[in-house]
């Protein structure tokens, strides 16, 4: 009986234990699970051991943000290539290179140069080239520039030019020969107007327009055709017929990019 009356109450006892500890255990499962400890859990899995899922995220984040930036951009581009006036190239008549006042003191023209007696060519160079140097009156020694024309990078600042991608001579027949010396200065000297490019290329190219030349590189149609319609934009110059019609497929190519 001694035995009996002490094994009596035991077996409840066990029972309430067994279900506190269930009751336990499923509290822990419960908070587990939940959205937020999930989210703690990835965080610090990303922090620990996924730096190359995090990097992956933000390059696909990246890129999808550079696709929808890029259609948005040629949209806007071709709605202003459309407002552009389109008219017959004008007369050379009177035209002169000297009449555009090129390569003046860069930091009068928009210009952050690294000193003041930069011109806006040493400026164009160091602002388009990687570990670019430039001496005394800020000549330039050397330095690293890819062209987006030819698709090859250059080490001698002595292989590239400057290049005003809507040329002077363009500029000049599309609206420009009406302006005074002060705003051909503007022009010549503005720093969206100017490129460094490879010299050979920039040389072919010359002053013609798009409906002529286009970059080498036809991964470079997209940005060469947007800048040229920005720049005819800014200046209020006008396009001929051909070059408009030259400029709307190389648009075309910025999309899915």
């Amino acid at each position: 009986m001694r035995e009996g009356s002490s094994s009596g109450p035991i077996v409840p006892m066990g029972r309430n234990i067994i279900l506190v500890i269930a009751s336990v255990l499923i509290l822990v499962l419960m908070i587990a699970c939940s959205p937020a400890e999930r989210e703690r859990n990835e965080e610090t899995t990303a922090r620990t051991g996924g730096k190359t899922s995090q990097t992956e995220t933000a390059k696909t984040t990246q890129a999808r943000t550079t696709k929808t930036s890029r259609a948005s951009g040629s949209a806007e581009t071709s709605e202003a290539l459309k407002e552009l006036k389109v008219a017959r190239p004008g007369s050379m008549s009177g035209y002169s290179r000297e009449k555009f006042r090129h390569w003046s003191r860069a930091e009068n023209f928009g210009w952050d140069p690294p000193q003041p007696s930069c011109d806006a060519r040493e400026a164009a160079l160091i602002r388009d080239g990687k570990n670019v140097k430039a001496g005394k009156d800020c000549k330039i020694t050397s330095g690293e520039w890819y062209d987006p024309y030819t698709d090859k990078t250059y080490s001698n600042p002595q292989d590239l030019d400057t290049d005003h991608v809507v040329p002077l001579a363009n500029a000049w027949r599309s609206g420009a020969s009406s302006w005074n010396d002060e705003q051909r200065e503007r022009y010549a000297n503005d720093p969206d107007v100017l490129l460094s490019v490879e010299d050979n290329a920039n040389q072919a190219k010359g002053d013609k327009g798009p409906e002529v030349w286009k970059p080498p590189n036809e991964a470079e149609w997209c940005d060469y055709a947007e800048r040229w319609v920005s720049i005819k934009a800014k200046y209020d110059l006008s396009v001929n017929e051909q070059e408009k019609q030259a400029l709307e497929p190389m648009l075309n190519t910025c999309m899915g990019r």
